[in-house]
C-alpha cells in the first residue's frame, strides 16, 4: 500500500506560512499535471482550504515520493525549501490512510465536527478525477473516505451542537421559537458577526432579513448581499415591531437599546416573543432589558457557556467517532492486503495445481486402466494434499504480508518459487 501524504495545517504552521503554500482553484490543474508527471507520482490529489495543504499521493518509492512532493511544494510556489520543512508533515501506508479518514471526518479540523471540510476533500477529489490524476489506488480510498466521515455523522453527535459563537446563536433561536420558519430578522449594525449569524438563520429558514446601521449604505450594500431590505437609521422603531430576532452589532461606544426602548418593542409587538442576541463589544443592549416579559436576551458570554457545554459533547462524541476511525482503518488495508497478496496466492496454486497434474498424469500411466471411481478418488486426493500442503505458505503470506516489509517478502518469495503473475 504505497501511499503518502505531505502537507501543513493549522496545527503546524501559522497563517502566513499557510498562505505561502495555498493553492488557488485556478491553478490546480497546472499543479496536479505538475506532481503526476513526476516518475515516482503514479497519482495524486490536492487538498488545499485556509486550514491545510496537503498532497495525497501514490508512489511505488515512498521516500523517493516524500522528497518529490517536498520539492514540489518549495519549487511551485517559489518557497525555499528551509523556509517550509519544518512545517510540513508526512504520512506514509496506514498512517496515511487514517490521516485521510479524520480529515473527511473533520475530527483534525480547527473546529471539531464542522462540516465544510467534507465538502472541501470532495470538491478536491472530483478535480483530481477528472483531471485522470487518481485511479486504481486513490480512488477507492477517497470513496472509503467520504463513507467513514458520513458513517462519523450518523452514529455520533460529533456535528450536532454550535461551536461557534454565530451558530450558538441560531441554535439558542431555535429554542425559543420552535421553527424559524417565517420569522424576520433584523439586524442592528452589519458587522462580519452579525452577518454570519444572518445567514445560519437564514439557512434555518427565516424568511425576512431586515438590516439597519448607523451607515445607511453599509446597509444597503449588506442587504444586497444577503437579500435582505435596508432600514434608514431614522426609521428604526418602524420596522423593530416585524422583527422575531434582533441581531445586535452596532460598534457603537454605549448602549443603543436601553430598557425603554424594549418596552416600546415589546408593546409594538402586542407582546409577541422577541429574542435579542447582543454579540458587540461593548454591549449594545441594556442588561436590563431581560427583566421585560417576553424579551428574551443573550449576550456574547451566554453564547460562548453554550459553545462550551457543546464543544465538550464533541470531544465526547469525538472519542467515538476515532473508534469507528480504527476500525475502518483495519478494514480498509486488510481489504488492500488481500487484493495485493490475491495474484500471488493464485499463481502459488496454479503452480503446485501444473504439479500435481503432470504427477498425476505419470501415475494414471503406470497404474494402468482405471475406473471412473477410481480417477475420481486420485483427482481428490492429489486435490487435498497439495490443498494441505499450501495451507501453511499461503497463512504465513497473508501474515508477513501485513508487516511493514511485506512487499519485500512476498517479492522474495515469489523469485525463490520462479512466480509469475
Amino acid at each position: 500500500m504505497s501511499l503518502l501524504i505531505v502537507g501543513l495545517s493549522h496545527k503546524t504552521a501559522p497563517i502566513d506560512i499557510r498562505e505561502k503554500l495555498y493553492f488557488p482553484e485556478t491553478r490546480l490543474p497546472d499543479a496536479l499535471e505538475n506532481l503526476i508527471s513526476q516518475s515516482a507520482i503514479s497519482e495524486s490529489l490536492i487538498i488545499s482550504t485556509c486550514n491545510r495543504t496537503e498532497v495525497l499521493a501514490h508512489s511505488p518509492d515512498i521516500n523517493l515520493g516524500i522528497h518529490l512532493v517536498t520539492d514540489f511544494l518549495s519549487d511551485f510556489h517559489g518557497q525555499p525549501k528551509e523556509v517550509i520543512q519544518n512545517f510540513l508533515y508526512d504520512f506514509s501506508h496506514t498512517d496515511a490512510v487514517r490521516h485521510v479518514f479524520r480529515v473527511a471526518s473533520s475530527l483534525d479540523s480547527m473546529v471539531l465536527g464542522e462540516p465544510q471540510i467534507l465538502g472541501q476533500v470532495k470538491n478536491a477529489f472530483t478535480l483530481a478525477n477528472r483531471l485522470g490524476a487518481v485511479g486504481e489506488n486513490l480512488s477507492p480510498l477517497m470513496n472509503k473516505a467520504f463513507h467513514v466521515a458520513k458513517r462519523i455523522r450518523s452514529e455520533t453527535g460529533i456535528s450536532n451542537s454550535a461551536v461557534s459563537i454565530s451558530y450558538a446563536a441560531v441554535e439558542l433561536s431555535k429554542k425559543i421559537f420552535d421553527t424559524l420558519n417565517g420569522r424576520t430578522v433584523l439586524l442592528l449594525g452589519a458587522g462580519k458577526m452579525s452577518e454570519l449569524s444572518a445567514k445560519h438563520l437564514t439557512s434555518q429558514g427565516v424568511s425576512k432579513l431586515l438590516i439597519w446601521n448607523r451607515t445607511y449604505q453599509r446597509a444597503v450594500d449588506l442587504a444586497k448581499t444577503l437579500q435582505g431590505e435596508a432600514i434608514p437609521p431614522e426609521e428604526l422603531f418602524r420596522h423593530v415591531e416585524r422583527a422575531d430576532i434582533l441581531i445586535c452589532s452596532t460598534g457603537a461606544p454605549g448602549v443603543v437599546l436601553r430598557k425603554t426602548d424594549g418596552q416600546r418593542i415589546i408593546k409594538l409587538r402586542k407582546n409577541r416573543p422577541v429574542f435579542i442576541i447582543d454579540i458587540a463589544m461593548p454591549r449594545d443592549v441594556d442588561p436590563e432589558i431581560n427583566k421585560i416579559d417576553n424579551i428574551f436576551l443573550y449576550d456574547i458570554d451566554d453564547l460562548r457557556h453554550v459553545v462550551d457545554a457543546n464543544l465538550k459533547h464533541r470531544l465526547k462524541e469525538a472519542q467515538f467517532a476515532e473508534g469507528i476511525i480504527n476500525e475502518e482503518v483495519q478494514s480498509y488495508v486488510n481489504q488492500v492486503h488481500s487484493l495485493d497478496i490475491t495474484p500471488t496466492i493464485v499463481a502459488l496454486k496454479k503452480h503446485w495445481d501444473l504439479i500435481r497434474q503432470e504427477e498425476l498424469e505419470k501415475t494414471k500411466k503406470q497404474l494402468g486402466e482405471l475406473s471412473t471411481e477410481q480417477e475420481v478418488a486420485l483427482e481428490n486426493m492429489t486435490q487435498s494434499i497439495i490443498k494441505k500442503l499450501l495451507h501453511g505458505p499461503i497463512s504465513e503470506i497473508k501474515s508477513v504480508h501485513q508487516t511493514s516489509s511485506g512487499s519485500k517478502h512476498i517479492e522474495m518469495i515469489k523469485k525463490m518459487l520462479g512466480l509469475k503473475e
